[in-house]
This record gives structure tokens, C-alpha cells and sequence, in this order.
């Protein structure tokens, strides 16, 4: 990955969260270290996190991209719950992007809620990336 194309002034600023009780994260790690090398700041939240923890971490952080990985079938009650607190905060410029146990049924139940994207497990680690950027011009 040619990481000179992705460096703009300002960097993106993303968190990666995982939110409940699912304690899978070997996902959240690999596409960490993918935004990372294309030249964003990643903060990783690690396991166990509320939505509310969540919003608090993007809200102080003044992130640019939440995403939430989820492999425990939860993917539908935690973005909904997460939209609507970004909402109660007044962030909903930031963009939202669901990872990892995700039916191709529901992504679009999750764009309806407001999410921007869903990359469910074996997503392309240079398509998320260059998903990110593309949608930062905006």
C-alpha cells in the first residue's frame, strides 16, 4: 500500500471500538494497523466497550471516523443504539462504519440507522482504507 497518496493535511482521525461483551478482536487489530499504515491515527478503544464509552472516546477525540466491529450477532442493536447517542450529541457528521459478523441481510437495515458503510468478515483492507478517504473529500 503506497501511503504517500493518503496523507493530506490534516490527518483522518479514527477510532475502532469493540463494543459489548464480544471478545474477538483480532479483526479490529488488522485494520488498525491497515489505517495506520495509510497514514490516519487510529485510536483503539479495546474490548468491552459501552456506546456510551464509545460516543464519550469519539466525542473528547474529536474523531473524524468511528467504526465498531462486532462479531457477536449484536451488529443491529449496538448501531442503531450508536446512531441515535451520536445523534443526542450532535455528531452526526462523523462517519460509521460496521465490521465484522454482518449478513449481507442487514446492511441495509444498518444504512437506514445511518450508518455510512459495512464491511462484514474478509473485507479488503485497501477498499476500507481508500471507502475512508474517498468519503473524507466529501
Amino acid at each position: 500500500m503506497n501511503t504517500n497518496k493518503h496523507h493530506s493535511k490534516k490527518r483522518i482521525k479514527v477510532l475502532i471500538a469493540k463494543p459489548g461483551l464480544d471478545g474477538h478482536d483480532r479483526g479490529a487489530k488488522v485494520v488498525v494497523h491497515a489505517l495506520k499504515d495509510a497514514g490516519m491515527e487510529v485510536i483503539y478503544s479495546g474490548l468491552h466497550n459501552t456506546i456510551d464509552e464509545i460516543v464519550n472516546t469519539a466525542s473528547t477525540e474529536n474523531v473524524d471516523v468511528i467504526g465498531m466491529s462486532i462479531y457477536s450477532g449484536a451488529h443491529l442493536p449496538l448501531s442503531k443504539k450508536l446512531m441515535e447517542k451520536l445523534k443526542e450529541k450532535g455528531l452526526t457528521n462523523r462517519l460509521v462504519l460496521i465490521g465484522g459478523n454482518i449478513p449481507q441481510r442487514d446492511v441495509g437495515t444498518l444504512e437506514e440507522y445511518g450508518v455510512t458503510g459495512v464491511f462484514p468478515t474478509g473485507s479488503n483492507l485497501d477498499e476500507i482504507v481508500t471507502f475512508i478517504i474517498e468519503r473524507m473529500k466529501k
